[in-house]
């Protein structure tokens, strides 16, 4: 385990927000995590090609149509460097500068670098959010050198650290690849690309994921906790500082997540959100401009045994409504409205079930506001089916 007092951030990094960790508990709630570092810095990477969104016929429910799963592909010889060279073109460098002002009142400008990977020829780039998040003015770097100004952020995540930024003059950006971060297995082989140390553009380390629905709490350089990650992939290919932001890709040539985090006591224990927890964000940005994460409205406990023994819980797996102070059921939200109640415990979302293919809220953000889901729920012991409309996160 690493130890929650040897985390270290990156150089160059204003002090960060803490913010997140309390718009979370509406959300989510956590037990328990590891002491990490929010990389100052960023990764990105690209791949072959934005993926395909499909809707059924009655507009709501959005599937993704990806081809094949590139989680079922692993890497030979010599193709390591074909994808870093097929995906270079969507890496792109992030450079931020931050005005900060001391005890005394004097103002100062700091800068930052990081990483970010392309989701559409129009410009739309994803990166984490402390990378933007409190910056005064956003650089975005293409691979082949051109620099692009005062680039604007479209939205900040309020429950992950995911950002959207938006090139305004963008033209025939080539955009990635997303691929399914549902059905990435330990000791599956991946390859990381960015800006390492914000100052060697489209570095590339390789390695396998180590774990999945890993818990940490990722901290700044005093210590101090910054946010409460939860569902996150666990990497032993190297992310430094300058990774953070950019994608963890296949042997597919797919992202399945963005490097966000790092154990500064370990070079072989790195994190990343998994690529399904945005997607629906991504999906509401394209289609409309707009950025919005869609929530059921609840606050949760992730069922594990230790869950399920201490809540005397039918199942092992699942995402328990209860809360320790008020109703886990946010008033007047997709969940109240759905009829769901305190004390129920949802085990898929269309079907998948919540667990190894990730958590209640990974699985929902594969979605976007109004989109109509069904949940599998267990109510009394026994079981149960509830369409949800999910809604916009408020404040």
């Amino acid at each position: 385990m690493v130890d929650a007092k040897k985390v270290k951030e990156a150089p160059k990094k204003a002090e960060a927000s803490k913010k997140v960790e309390s718009s979370k508990k509406n959300e989510e709630k956590n037990s328990g995590g590891i002491g990490v570092s929010i990389l100052a810095l960023a990764v990105a990477l690209g791949s072959l090609g934005f993926s395909i969104y499909n809707y059924n016929n009655n507009g709501n429910t959005t599937t993704y149509n990806y081809g094949v799963d590139g989680n079922t592909a692993s890497f030979v010889e010599g193709s390591i460097a074909d994808v870093a060279a097929k995906v270079s073109n969507s890496v792109v460098s992030i450079t931020t500068e931050i005005r900060t002002k001391s005890w005394s009142g004097a103002s100062s400008t700091s800068t930052a670098a990081g990483t970010g990977f392309i989701l559409s020829e129009s410009g739309y780039i994803m990166t984490n959010k402390h990378v933007v998040e409190d910056a005064r003015t956003v650089n975005v770097t293409l691979n082949n050198g051109t620099t692009y100004k005062n680039v604007k952020v479209v939205g900040l995540d309020p429950l992950n650290d995911s950002a959207i930024l938006k090139v305004e003059e963008a033209k025939d950006f080539k955009p990635v690849t997303l691929g399914d971060s549902k059905t990435i297995n330990a000791g599956q082989q991946v390859i990381v690309i960015g800006n390492a140390l914000g100052e060697y553009q489209n570095s590339v380390t390789s390695g396998i994921i180590s774990g999945t629905g890993r818990e940490l709490v990722a901290s700044d350089s005093t210590g101090a906790a910054y946010e409460k990650l939860s569902d996150m992939i666990q990497t032993d290919a190297a992310i430094n500082g300058g990774n953070s932001g950019g994608p963890i890709v296949n042997a597919g040539g797919q992202v399945i997540g963005i490097a966000t985090a790092y154990a500064y006591s370990s070079q072989t224990v790195g994190f990343a959100i998994p690529i399904a927890s945005v997607k629906g964000i991504i999906n509401n940005v394209l289609a409309t401009g707009e950025y919005n994460r869609a929530v059921l409205g609840v606050s949760y406990l992730p069922v594990n045994p230790e869950i399920a023994e201490e809540y005397n819980l039918p199942v092992k797996n699942g995402a328990y409504l209860y809360s320790d102070n008020n109703s886990a059921i946010i008033s007047g939200g997709a969940a109240d409205k759905a009829g769901l109640k305190d004390k129920d415990i949802i085990t898929k979302v269309n079907g998948v079930e919540i667990g190894k293919a990730g958590s209640l809220s990974t699985l929902v953000g594969e979605y976007k506001v109004n989109d109509t889901i069904e949940l599998t729920v267990i109510r009394d012991g026994k079981e149960s089916t509830a369409k949800v409309t999910l809604q916009a996160y408020r404040n």
